[in-house]
């Protein structure tokens, strides 16, 4: 099979959280990538960025610079567009080449909210083109081990479990003075929708099963931050936020042969550095006969690569606590590739040899969830 020929919107060598150049290219650029995919063009902001992008990727000199993204739906040698832009940018710099009935893969979230996903959503079924959304913690090897160990009994029933993670920032009041949108709900891209909300419930659900009849409290602890100048390390300023940096979740865990009745799920989130010593992130699945921690030591999420997490089970009826091995399953290229790029490459291998991988109706899913969590809550002026 011809390598798919995609477009990249968003590569960019100084975009704020150049998530592109550490997430997607390091499996696109890879020999196994390049045997499945071939990059044939960017888009970026404006035309010099886009050049200078190619040239510094060291991208073929025939790499084409398209001016807007409705010169990308008109072109009909590309077969896949990757959006990997600010969350505010998604619709607008994919919608053309979804109606065009083009492939689409869009970074996580989808859209600014549910609204606008359902939107594109509906707009990509009815042009008939694929989706993927990039919601890749579901399909990494800690997901899959650990569903692994509780389909095969080894806890027993679950009967509960529970969350608690701090931060990803290392400071508690500070943020890079280029991602100051995320202190604006507008936007649709904050540690909440993006990292706790979004990426981690999708991960949790996908191993525990559907949170129903969920209740949130949300709290604005601290409105005011300031913003640093990361070349410098100097505070430049402060800002406003609008977005919870608090979330304290409860709910159920929809029954089935590995969930209890009424099993409960207890989730808490802070924007906030986490007390010294402790881990970022404490994950506990409690079952009839045993308990699964999940630690991470490096950072407050789970679906990127294996650095800092652990994964313990303790049987109740040795009082034996082991470490699973979760990380021995190879990730395509080789062991060097960077933790962000590993679990995004397993999504291109599925789209690319049809296995199972998240589309924009999961999207939309996660997208619904998160507004209801977040529906009638307004920051205090």
């Amino acid at each position: 099979m011809s390598p798919i020929r995609t477009v990249l919107i968003g590569l960019s060598a100084n975009a704020a959280t150049s998530w592109a150049s550490s997430a997607h290219i390091p499996y696109l650029l890879s020999a196994h990538g390049r045997s499945r995919y071939t990059i044939i063009g960017l888009l970026n902001s404006s035309k010099e960025s886009t050049l200078a992008a190619i040239k510094n990727f060291n991208l073929p000199a025939e790499t084409r610079a398209y001016a807007s993204p409705e010169e990308v739906a008109a072109d009909p040698v590309i077969q896949l567009v990757v959006c990997c832009t600010r969350v505010d940018k998604h619709f607008e710099t994919v919608f053309p080449s979804v109606k065009a009935g083009k492939d689409v893969f869009v970074e996580w979230p989808l859209a600014e909210n549910a609204g606008l996903a359902r939107e594109l959503a509906d707009a990509a079924k009815h042009a008939g083109g694929r989706t993927m959304i990039g919601l890749q913690g579901r399909v990494g090897p800690l997901t899959r081990e650990l569903k692994r160990v509780i389909e095969d009994g080894r806890i027993g029933k679950i009967l509960g479990s529970a969350v608690r993670l701090s931060g990803p920032l290392p400071e508690r009041d500070v943020l890079p003075s280029s991602l100051e949108y995320f202190l604006h709900r507008s936007i649709g891209g904050n540690m909440l929708t993006i990292t706790a909300a979004g990426h981690g419930f999708d991960l949790f659900q996908t191993v525990l099963g559907e949170a129903v009849d969920v209740t949130s409290h949300l709290q604005l602890q601290r409105p005011v931050n300031r913003l640093r100048d990361v070349s410098t390390g100097a505070i430049t300023g402060t800002s406003k936020s609008d977005v919870p940096d608090l979330m304290i979740l409860t709910a159920r865990l929809t029954e089935s042969p590995s969930v209890v009745h009424d099993a409960s799920f207890l989730f808490h989130f802070r924007r906030d550095t986490q007390f010294p010593g402790e881990p970022n992130l404490v994950w506990t699945i409690t079952g009839e006969r045993g308990e699964i921690r999940v630690t991470n030591e490096a950072t407050s999420w789970l679906h990127m690569g294996p650095a800092g997490i652990t994964v313990d089970l303790h049987d109740f009826e040795t009082g034996r606590v082991e470490r699973v091995g979760w990380n021995a399953e190879s990730w395509p290229e080789d062991p060097d590739t960077p933790g962000a790029a590993k679990n995004i490459g397993l999504l291109y291998e599925r789209f690319a040899t049809g296995g199972e991988y998240p589309t924009w109706e999961d999207a939309v899913r996660r997208h619904e969830q998160i507004d209801g969590l977040l529906a009638g809550w307004v920051a205090e002026a």
